[in-house]
């Protein structure tokens, strides 16, 4: 089979922690041909989406990873799958991506995840859906609905609707003294709308990734524990990674949204669920494959692949 990536360029990928390089590394083992692509190579030509593709192959574990074979335009029907593994942030050139992307899927590509399902998932946002699963939250622009918001929950988290790896992620106490400018702050004064959630003392035991693959649910999450003095338990600033079983809640949450998430097109999923509150629903690129395979044997990737050769 030939499986593409398009990812961030690959001399940023991490490959210790990497999921899409788990993938890539389990589809050669079992034969596969990898290409490689990136976000400013997709292009709508003569009625057809193409990208200019480069064949991909891995070599060893550190720095020199990977070589690029000469590459060139190519159809994307031309593969057996597409996965879309860019990073946010979720920006304008993001969501032109996923256009150029659904029109390629209306001529037979197969895109891994859905296009159309990505853009309606915002990754914050899409909780709503699942709103007896979520902690008490508000989605405004508004101060005084913020200010109202942190009076009745005295303890909150804010955030971007856009961000990721916890990015701009802050507490507020109604006893602070900075409430006002980090409202302000994060809001563009008024002109940006955020989340806000009731704070969970329950991140102390970790932010669980909950990992849901062809709507079938990883035995094991990983709980990101916050370092010392931190709220943020994500890997990217500093928090650590330990695989456990799930939970009979975990199960409950990740068991009732997989079905509907497959439905929609989602391939590929990470849940972040916090004590017994589900927070976001991640489908850009989730991650955790690695570590959760690391700690307890449970092949991920395998898992993964397994489903992308089931549509073929």
């Amino acid at each position: 089979m030939k499986f593409a990536f398009l990812t961030d360029p690959l001399d940023r990928i991490h490959v210790a922690k990497d999921s899409s390089y788990a993938m890539m590394r389990e589809a050669t083992s079992r034969g596969h041909n990898l290409y490689s692509l990136v976000q400013e190579n997709l292009v709508f030509k003569k009625n057809v989406v193409t990208a200019f593709t480069s064949p991909l192959v891995l070599k060893d574990h550190g720095e020199n990873w990977y070589r690029l074979d000469s590459g060139g335009d190519m159809n994307l029907c031309e593969f057996d799958a597409v996965l879309m593994r860019k990073d946010p942030p979720f920006d304008m050139e993001y969501i032109y991506s996923t256009y150029l992307l659904e029109l390629a899927e209306e001529q037979g590509a197969r895109i891994v995840n859905r296009p159309r399902a990505i853009r309606d998932f915002n990754e914050k946002l899409a909780i709503a859906r699942f709103a007896d699963f979520a902690p008490p939250t508000l989605v405004t622009r508004q101060e005084h609905l913020i200010r109202d918001f942190l009076q009745e929950h005295s303890d909150i988290i804010l955030k971007p609707l856009d961000g990721m790896g916890g990015r701009s992620v802050f507490r507020l106490h109604s006893t602070g003294h900075n409430v006002g400018v980090t409202i302000e702050t994060l809001t563009h004064y008024g002109r940006r709308t955020i989340m806000a959630q009731k704070f969970l003392p329950d991140i102390a035991a970790g932010d669980k990734r909950i990992l849901i693959i062809a709507g079938k649910v990883v035995p094991f999450a990983l709980a990101r524990i916050p370092k010392q003095g931190e709220i943020r338990g994500n890997l990217a600033v500093g928090g650590v990674g330990k695989a456990q079983a799930l939970s009979k809640r975990d199960r409950e949450i990740a068991e009732t949204l997989a079905p509907q998430l497959l439905e929609h097109g989602l391939l590929l999923v990470g849940l972040d669920v916090i004590g017994n509150f589900l927070t976001e629903i991640n489908v850009t690129s989730p991650t955790g494959m690695q570590e959760i395979t690391a700690q307890t044997g449970f092949n991920v990737a395998a898992m993964m692949i397994d489903a992308l050769e089931k549509l073929s």
